[in-house]
């Protein structure tokens, strides 16, 4: 009985983690960024975690899994799902994460046909000289659009 009641008033850090797949240190991480709250802890007991947190930590799951930084989670999270008003804000912060997204994979594909046409000159160069080595010296391949010595 004892036990029952002590379910119903929330679970410890360990079973959050659990019931949400993630560590408890994530959960500590997560509530360190302000993404989740913690629990007060009674005096001499343990923290007691609601329920509906592992919803909470599953959305930001969700959300970091299609790009979004923990900021824009947090973002997201202050956003009311039940004011309709918010859906342009969200639809907003999607499109600008689409966009950089779409910049990322045009960069890869930069990346991948230099490095394609590095490493055929190295099938077909025959001095002790390294083609790959003198073309990154020269700044062969630096993705286009970026400012020489620009932080990436």
């Amino acid at each position: 009985m004892a036990e029952r009641r002590e379910k119903a008033a929330g679970m410890t850090i360990g079973d959050l983690a659990r019931a949400a797949d993630v560590s408890v240190e994530t959960v500590r991480f997560y509530e360190r960024r302000g993404l989740i709250e913690q629990p007060s802890r009674p005096y001499g007991g343990i923290r007691r975690y609601p329920g509906p947190l592992v919803r909470r930590i599953q959305f930001i799951k969700h959300a970091k899994s299609l790009g979004f930084t923990l900021s824009e989670i947090g973002d997201m999270l202050a956003l009311s799902a039940d004011d309709p008003s918010t859906c342009g804000e969200v639809q907003h912060l999607a499109q600008g994460k689409l966009a950089l997204l779409r910049e990322k994979r045009e960069a890869l594909r930069f990346m991948e046909s230099v490095l394609e046409a590095l490493l055929a000159d190295c099938r077909r160069h025959t001095d002790n000289s390294c083609p790959i080595l003198e073309a990154v010296k020269e700044g062969i391949g630096e993705v286009p659009g970026k400012t020489p010595g620009s932080r990436e």
